[in-house]
């Protein structure tokens, strides 16, 4: 029986949902459509370019190998988008789960101030070297930048210090301004809008601090972390937020850590952060580092041999900042004593940074593996489905441990254990903690398990 095209992608769909991520297939799957099936080639079409690109780039040959199954014939899989061709440069619109269409915002009564105080210029995209780590934090960015408050609303970035969440939070800004959008904007670290909190209530002014911040049609909140156990200030956020969302003003906050992870910080905060969209911005690969470093060279107009590049790239590798203080200590020290910039310069120049040995670093899977080998499991048997104690109780040890010496993104844990999603690994991380407090034996063997891979780092 020879399927029709819309028959055909219902059953992809039913057989990529037990396949797939509930969240990835809602999210970049099931919200795409069937446009043709005829001759071989399957049409489908996503709603940007950018769902377009991921889809193929991520799910496309999985669509295509169920496919392939169920006709019994090679599959060619065609994915376009219908998103309309965009003449001005503007961004795409990225696929969205939950799409708020707020009232329309009130037009301030006077001209838009001169950019605030704290934004740097220098945080635009072009600026911003994009990975696979950060691509989707920095297409939303891009998207809110373009359609404040009707695409994603809260943004909320999170990631470790260091890896371009003010840079993005800050460039959404300045392309605002630079686009000639009569914008209001404030942009704040968290630790500063808590200090001002106390002083309004020191001074008696608590009408003017919520005056001037429920004003704005982009506030920007950096690190937001700093609200955790401030109970009178997360209650002044709490209600300064629901003015300006309810409003249709846009709003954009970082933080170092997911939402659900960031304890101290009352639940209906936490659900509000979660309204939009969370991306998180992750570690940059080794092609990323090295176009960053690249840039670096080029902005301080100096050149850099592919093998220094090489050398910086395969040390640094926790943060952007760190390969930026890299080269600036390169310079210094080639500056200093007047020396050419060589190989073997720089080795010496970062010698204590980083670490040259490579197959000795610490790395998730090497801690998966060590802990199996205590429990006497194989670091493939907890990578799988498997859900007998024998292999529940060492996973949990191994997710742990990972996120307490390497402090690796949650969804990068899950990656390692089968791709298991940032709920399962923070509910894992939380049965130990739980554990440890109460099971002297158990706290005695995860101490054994920690000191030995410290040895081995």
């Amino acid at each position: 029986m020879t399927l029709g095209a819309t028959d055909l992608w219902n059953r992809i769909l039913e057989q990529a949902r037990t396949g797939l991520p509930d969240q990835a297939f809602r999210t970049w799957i099931s919200s795409s459509r069937v446009v043709s099936w005829s001759g071989g080639v399957l049409h489908v079409a996503a709603s940007s370019r950018f769902h377009a690109e991921w889809l193929e780039d991520k799910y496309g040959q999985v669509v295509q190998d169920i496919a392939q199954r169920l006709t019994g014939e090679p599959v060619e899989l065609r994915i376009t988008s219908e998103e309309p061709a965009v003449a001005d440069g503007r961004s795409p619109e990225i696929t969205v789960t939950r799409v708020v269409e707020p009232e329309p915002a009130p037009q301030p009564s006077s001209p838009p101030p001169s950019p605030p105080p704290g934004l740097n210029a220098r945080y635009t995209f072009d600026r911003f070297i994009v990975g696979d780590a950060n691509r989707l934090a920095q297409a939303a960015s891009l998207a809110v930048a373009d359609r404040p408050a009707r695409l994603y609303n809260p943004l909320f970035l999170y990631g470790s210090t260091g890896l371009g969440k003010t840079h993005l939070m800050q460039a959404i800004a300045n392309r605002m301004l630079v686009g000639g959008e009569a914008a209001r904007i404030c942009y704040i670290p968290a630790e500063q809008f808590v200090n001002e909190m106390v002083t309004a209530i020191y001074e008696h002014s608590t009408d003017a601090f919520r005056a001037r911040y429920r004003s704005h049609d982009l506030l920007l909140v950096d690190d937001v972390q700093f609200l955790r156990r401030k109970e009178h200030t997360q209650e002044e956020f709490f209600h300064t937020f629901n003015v300006l969302y309810n409003a249709g003003r846009q709003i954009v906050l970082t933080s170092d850590r997911h939402p659900k992870e960031l304890e101290g910080l009352e639940e209906r905060l936490v659900s509000r952060f979660e309204w939009g969209l969370v991306a998180d911005v992750g570690r940059p690969d080794y092609e990323t580092r090295v176009a960053i470093l690249r840039r670096k060279a080029d902005e301080d107009r100096v050149f850099l041999a592919p093998e220094i590049l090489d050398l910086i790239a395969c040390r640094c590798k926790s943060s952007v900042r760190e390969l930026e203080g890299a080269i600036i200590k390169l310079l210094a020290f080639s500056s200093l004593t007047r020396q050419e910039l060589t190989l073997d310069l720089a080795q010496v120049a970062l010698q204590g940074l980083g670490d040259p040995r490579e197959p000795h670093l610490l790395n998730p899977t090497a801690i998966r593996d060590e802990v199996g080998k205590v429990w006497g499991v194989t670091g493939a048997a907890l990578a799988s489905g498997g859900r007998s104690r024998t292999v529940t109780v060492p996973r949990q040890v191994a997710m742990f441990l990972i996120r307490e010496l390497l402090d690796t993104p949650l969804k990068q844990i899950g990656r390692v254990f089968g791709g298991r999603d940032h709920s399962t690994v923070i509910h894992s991380i939380r049965k130990v903690e739980e554990r440890l407090g109460n099971d002297d034996a158990f706290r005695a063997q995860v101490d054994d398990l920690r000191q030995t891979l410290q040895k081995s780092a």
